[in-house]
């Protein structure tokens, strides 16, 4: 069985893909599993550019191929933001999840409804030769003023989705990893992974 190197240490993320991967035969593995502790700085100026970074990074440091990703929420209201910087999207350093989203919220205010967003997702799987296969996947919804549910991680509790009238945080596990933005540019990146 292949093992791919997961480039982060979000075990949300991990799980995530397992799940998503589980009927190839490959077997993603966290960076921790084998000793691998490393911290790449997303310099780059656009998703595909920071997950390269990842990937690249984890496949050099481990010589497995590895697999990274950057993703992040466009709000048309907010002119695409927080997008690039969706996870450090808070005035605090230390700020969670719970407070990137009342952030999002509180600049969203003046805003009329309906809120229209998008999680787009960008994924980039590095061979430690160099080589570098990127796919995207985009989940269209809106954002809701009130959190609802309680799975997902990240801003899955007011990402709305209007065909399914519920949060992306309401979703059963297996549902969401069917139509999340991750999930369709996991699917789009299948066939690479079984050539490898």
């Amino acid at each position: 069985m292949l093992k791919i190197l997961l480039a982060s240490q979000n075990p949300g993320k991990l799980r995530e893909m397992q799940f998503i991967l589980k009927d190839l035969p490959i077997q993603i593995i966290a960076p921790a599993e084998i000793g691998i502790h490393i911290q790449v700085e997303e310099t780059g100026k656009t998703y595909a550019e920071n997950a390269a970074l990842k990937a690249k990074a984890f496949a050099k440091a481990s010589g497995l191929i590895s697999l990274g990703d950057d993703s992040g929420l466009e709000v048309d209201a907010l002119d695409g933001k927080p997008g690039l910087y969706s996870a450090r999207y808070a005035p605090s350093p230390n700020a969670t999840d719970a407070d990137r989203r009342a952030f999002l919220l509180k600049n969203l205010r003046p805003h009329p409804r309906p809120w229209k967003a998008r999680f787009r997702a960008t994924i980039a799987i590095a061979h430690p030769s160099g080589e570098i296969f990127f796919t995207e996947g985009i989940c269209e919804g809106e954002i809701i003023p009130e959190e609802r549910g309680t799975g997902g991680f990240g801003y899955d509790p007011i990402f709305y989705l209007p065909d399914k009238g519920r949060t992306m945080a309401e979703l059963a596990e297996e549902e969401k990893n069917s139509l999340s933005h991750r999930a369709k540019a996991l699917e789009k990146a299948k066939d690479f992974l079984l050539k490898l």
